[in-house]
Order: structure tokens, then sequence, then C-alpha cells
């Protein structure tokens, strides 16, 4: 067996910090329709071990544009046939009937009190990839021991079933559900519930460039700043429609910076915008650039992000929360790879920080701990420019996911406010007794 055959077939995906990615192609180690389907027979077999009434629950599936016309491999075929091995097991699907947001499928797992869910999309990553996301009921990513047992169940489950081809099932089945009116509607709405000073944002006078690089995010995020009370912001002509060949970038991952945001910043230019925010294909990423007073771009890092939302978070719970609420049941996450700029204002204001394993899925699982614990989590990140935001409405705890959506909205008011104020990130650095520079920061809250 030549080297190529080897690598195809003599090897299985397995769970990775997000979920199972590979190419998507042919072979046992690729994403395609025999890997989902394995997948899928795998999670239910598994679920159906975990929840007694799997049946009654549901299961949520969404998807994002990605495709490989060499493969005839789409996200929302993978979706179909995600969708189809369990709709011929009798369990009621929640599939989106749209692309959609990585994060609108875990906050439906949670709205819907589904028992799982699957996102099919390989997020930022090379155009020839696409991945298999799994959420657990708690709305987190999987991590052990589930990642564990999946696996075992999928090795046990590897012949297709009657139905798991039938991707008409989608189609003809009472038990396939569309949530996408319902959860983007109750989305928008917990939207608002952070915006605080909407008034201010129907008053500023910036103007904002959007390029959602050629994914999800475009109609998504003109929701939420009509839900915020911004102008709709300008997007990136060549890069607002999806593409699955990402064709005017060499990466589709906004972290890259200036190098992948160049089309954003010629369309600001002209415009005359000051701010430009970017969101990755399945828009749980969040790139922010700010143009400086010396004519130069400034591209936030999300560690410096993260500065701005957990001071931001931090100062809107003092401001709103009644005089019995006890700072100590606060808390802020961060991953172990990221900056310790929360740390230093947890230990100024005098909430808690805690650090988890590289990996959102570590995370996510942690807020909810804590959260089931009646602790209040605030704010959440990874320097990767991902971020988490929860609140609390009516004793009802509220993940607003690692999502571009509120995160970028907070920006944009931070901005707008900071502006008005003339407060800037150097200040509140030196109020915290940080040097400007990230890399000293680590060097100080790390002692």
């Amino acid at each position: 067996m030549n080297k190529e055959l080897r690598d195809r077939l003599c090897c299985r995906l397995t769970f990775g910090t997000a979920g199972l990615r590979s190419a998507m192609g042919a072979g046992f180690c690729y994403i395609n329709d025999l890997t989902v389907i394995q997948s899928t027979q795998g999670m239910y077999k598994y679920l159906e071990r975990c929840f007694s009434d799997f049946r009654q629950r549901g299961f949520v599936v969404g998807y994002d544009t990605r495709g490989q016309v060499t493969s005839s491999c789409s996200s929302k075929r993978l979706a179909k046939l995600t969708a189809a091995v369990l709709l011929a097991k009798g369990v009621p699907v929640y599939l989106f009937s749209k692309y959609v947001p990585t994060p609108f499928v875990p906050y439906a797992v949670r709205h819907l009190k589904a028992a799982a869910g699957v996102m099919i999309t390989a997020s930022h990553n090379r155009k020839e990839d696409n991945g298999y996301k799994v959420y657990w009921e708690n709305g987190a990513q999987i991590t052990s021991p589930h990642d564990k047992e999946i696996l075992k169940c999928i090795e046990e489950c590897v012949e297709p079933w009657n139905g798991s081809w039938n991707e008409n099932l989608v189609d003809t089945s009472p038990l396939t559900r569309d949530p996408l009116e319902e959860i983007s509607k109750i989305y928008m709405e917990d939207l608002k519930k952070i915006c605080y000073h909407r008034e201010l944002n129907t008053k500023t006078n910036l103007k904002f460039i959007h390029t959602s690089f050629h994914g999800v995010g475009h109609d998504y995020v003109q929701l939420a700043f009509k839900a915020f009370g911004f102008k709709p912001p300008i997007p990136v002509p060549e890069q607002k429609d999806p593409d699955p060949d990402f064709s005017t970038v060499k990466c589709p991952n906004p972290e890259e910076g200036e190098s992948v945001l160049e089309l954003s910043l010629r369309l600001a230019e002209k415009e005359s915008a000051r701010v430009v925010v970017a969101t990755d294909p399945d828009a749980d990423r969040l790139a922010v650039a700010e143009l400086q007073e010396n004519g130069r771009w400034k591209v936030f890092t999300g560690n410096e992000l993260a500065a701005l939302f957990g001071w931001w978070m931090f100062r809107s719970w003092k401001a709103n929360s009644s005089k019995e609420a006890d700072v100590k049941n606060v808390y802020m996450l961060a991953t172990t790879v990221s900056s310790k700029i929360l740390k230093a204002i947890a230990r100024k204001e005098g909430f808690h920080f805690e650090e988890t394993l590289p990996g959102f899925k570590w995370i996510g699982s942690r807020v909810k701990d804590l959260l089931d614990n009646g602790k209040e989590v605030l704010f959440a990140f990874e320097e990767s420019i991902v971020h988490l935001i929860t609140f609390s409405v009516m004793d009802v705890e509220f993940f607003l996911f690692p999502f571009c959506l509120p995160n970028h909205l907070i920006t944009l008011y931070l901005i707008t406010l900071l502006k008005s104020k003339l407060i800037y990130l150097p200040d509140m650095f030196r109020y915290y007794h940080l040097t400007q520079s990230f890399e000293r920061t680590l060097e100080i809250c790390s002692v």
C-alpha cells in the first residue's frame, strides 16, 4: 500500500480543541459523507446511553458555507446527512434552513433544551478544510470523557445504517424543525439586554466598515447593529457574500491583521470611516482596527480587546448591581496562553480570575460549572480573538457564546463612549498599574 492510501485509510479523525477537523476528501481521516455519517451514528449511540429522554429533547444541526467542487462535499450536504442519521432513528432534529454563525448552535442547544448539537464548519481554516464541532447540553464543546467515549461508539458503528444516506429525510420527516427564525429573534433580543446606552449609539457620527471574509456574518451583523441602535455598517462588497474559495484573501483569518484587512482598510479610507470590524467565515472571531490620529491603522490584538471587554463588563456590573451584590461572587476567565490582564484587573477590583487549559471548550465547561454553583461570570476570552460574554436576567443565565455580534458591538460602543469622555486604552493600563506593552503586561501580571 502506498503512502497516500495508508494515510487516507489507516487512521481516523480524532477530537481536537475544535472538534473533528480535516481536509475534505476521500479516506477515514478526511471530512466526507461517510466519516460524518459514522461520526453521527457514534453520537447517536452515545447520546442514547447518556439521555433517557434523547428522543424528546432532540438535536441541533447548523452549517456554514464551505464546499468543494472536486469532492462534491459541502457543509450544507454534511449537515443534511447528520440530520438524516438521527431522523431515521426517530430523533427530532433542529436543522437550520440557512447557514448560521457557529455560536447559534450552542445557543440553540441551551434555549431549546436539546441534548446536544453539531456545527459543520472549519471556522477560519483554509478553504480545503471542514469540521464537525460537537456541543453538549450545557452549550459548551465536548471535553473528556465525552470525546473519548464518542470515538469508541463511532468505531462500533462504521457500517452506515438504513436511512443514514437519505438526506431527503430532512424535507419529508415530521421530526425536522427549523429554529432559524426563533433563534435569530431571541438572540437579538438578548443582545439588547447588554446595550446600556442605546441613545449614545443612535447619535454617534462614527462610520463603521464590516467584512465577513466571504462567510456567514453579513446578514447577522446587520441585524446586530440594528439591535444596538447603530447605523448599519458599510460592507466590503467583494467579501460580503459567501464564497467557499475565499477568493480575495490568502487566509480567511482576521487574526492575521492588516495583511488580510487590505480591502477593508481601503474602503474605510474611501468612506472616511474610522473603525473596521472583521468577522471570520463562521462569525465566532472578531478583529477590530481603528484609524489613529497619526493616520495609521491600529489593529487591536485579542488581548487588547479582552482588556476593553473585561473592563467594560465589570464597570457595567458595578453600575447596575444592587448594594447587596458581592464582588467576591464575580468571575472572569482566560486560557493559559492568553494575557494576564484580567488577573491584574481582578486584583485591583476584588473579583475572581481563573485560568483554563487552551481551547474554548474548557472555558465553556468551566463557565457552566460556575453558573451552576451560583457564581456570576461576566467575561472570558482566549487571545486568538475569541471572547465570551455571559449575563443573568431574572435568574436565567444566558451565554452570548464566542460570537462576533456582542463583542464587536461592545467594542464599537466602547470606542464611542471612550472618545466622548476622552478616555484611552493606555489610561486604563496606567490605572491598573500596567505598561502599554502587552508583552510587559504578561511579565508584570504573572508575578
